[in-house]
């Protein structure tokens, strides 16, 4: 309590009571400062103070992050230009071996025709990839129409588009593989839970993690063998989720229907309250076609309470599909499906009030917002 007085007294001597008396127009007003008030506004003054202060250290701190940022660019650059460099470096020696004659020839020659063979088992496991010979024919298309006859310029020229084919099929295998990985996501799925368990990846140019190694194998120098390997581990990766991707529900139900009521909570129409809706509405004809989304088992049909007409297919992994409010079923429990394969007509039964699909898709027991799995189908379908 003491403590307590003692401070209060040296408060009221520090801020005592003041007036302030201000003249205007030949009046004069009076205005009277209470410490409280007086306490107020130092407490405010010292606060945008303390903001100021660390506003400021936070613009310092920015900047020196900003000065680390450019030289950790300016050394990336730096790197960049003495591997440039180093290419350069190579391809001269290439073309003044080739120049002198002799033996050099033969052991250039045999260089190449091994990264030559590298880039052929790279090439073929991108065989039959949609999209690569678009990605890829313009790159060999160049060296094709060149007509120099001159030996060090074919050799010069071979070696450039040696590299330009690894970079371009480099380019597209990643490209393709982050754009499935982006359409996993986009669904709410992990892409490494799709992938071979373990993570093996099939392939021989994988198969050696060490780079080292492989180009020990393959008898081509370490960078190329790293390179070749990295866009064979990309081009593989996509190969594993494209054919996972086979068998998630992706594809639309129906895909001329308009899509109406969307997934989560909406004004339910026959109570007028807000409520959760658990699908993806689509609007058609009656008896308009539904097609199965994935491949898959068919796990129930019938009349469900709410949903009318129903058919459920499990496709694996914790995955369901369920279409309801029918007006005809198709199939029966048991039954294998395909791809696209039609399960009934669109209808209005159960809890509904007119005529259209109701769509959903489980996880693990649980509902998940269908457009995230159709907006992955189109991504699929872009990467190929």
């Amino acid at each position: 309590m003491t403590r307590l007085a003692r401070l209060r007294r040296s408060l009221l001597e520090l801020f005592p009571e003041r007036h302030l008396y201000v003249r205007s127009g030949g009046e004069m007003k009076g205005y009277v400062l209470t410490p409280k008030t007086q306490m107020i506004v130092a407490a405010g003054i010292s606060a945008a103070a303390l903001w100021m202060g660390v506003c400021s250290a936070a613009m310092l701190v920015n900047m020196l992050s900003a000065s680390s940022a450019d030289r950790e660019v300016a050394r990336t650059q730096a790197k960049y230009e003495r591997w440039i460099a180093d290419r350069q470096a190579r391809l001269n020696t290439a073309v003044a071996e080739l120049n002198a004659g002799g033996g050099s020839n033969t052991a250039l020659a045999a260089n190449i025709e091994k990264r030559h063979v590298a880039l052929a088992m790279l090439l073929t496991d991108m065989k039959g990839a949609p999209g690569a010979a678009a990605a890829l024919t313009p790159v060999i298309d160049k060296v094709a129409a060149s007509s120099d006859r001159d030996p060090a310029h074919i050799v010069a020229a071979v070696t450039a588009s040696q590299e330009q084919l690894l970079d371009a099929a480099d380019s597209f295998a990643k490209s393709r593989a982050d754009r499935l990985r982006l359409a996993f996501r986009l669904a709410g799925l992990t892409p490494a839970a799709y992938m071979p368990q373990g993570g093996a990846l099939g392939g021989p140019l994988i198969e050696t993690k060490d780079p080292r190694a492989l180009a020990a194998v393959l008898d081509v120098d370490e960078n190329f063998a790293e390179r070749i390997q990295h866009a064979a581990n990309d081009m593989s990766e996509a190969h594993a989720l494209e054919s996972a991707a086979q068998s998630l529900p992706f594809a639309k139900p129906t895909p001329e229907a308009e899509r109406s009521s969307s997934f989560g909570v909406r004004v339910d129409p026959f109570t007028g309250r807000p409520a959760f809706h658990s699908g993806q509405d689509f609007s058609g004809s009656r008896m308009e076609a539904i097609h199965a989304t994935a491949p898959g088992v068919v796990s129930f049909t019938g009349v469900r309470n709410g949903y009318g007409n129903t058919v459920e297919v499990d496709h694996g992994r914790g995955l369901k599909t369920r279409y309801a409010h029918l007006a005809a079923i198709s199939v029966v429990v048991g039954q294998q499906v395909a791809l696209g394969q039609r399960l009934g007509g669109m209808g209005s039964t159960g809890r509904s009030t007119g005529t259209h699909l109701h769509y959903e898709v489980w996880l693990n027991g649980r509902a998940m917002n269908p457009d995230r799995f159709l907006k992955a189908g189109d991504y699929v379908q872009q990467a190929e």
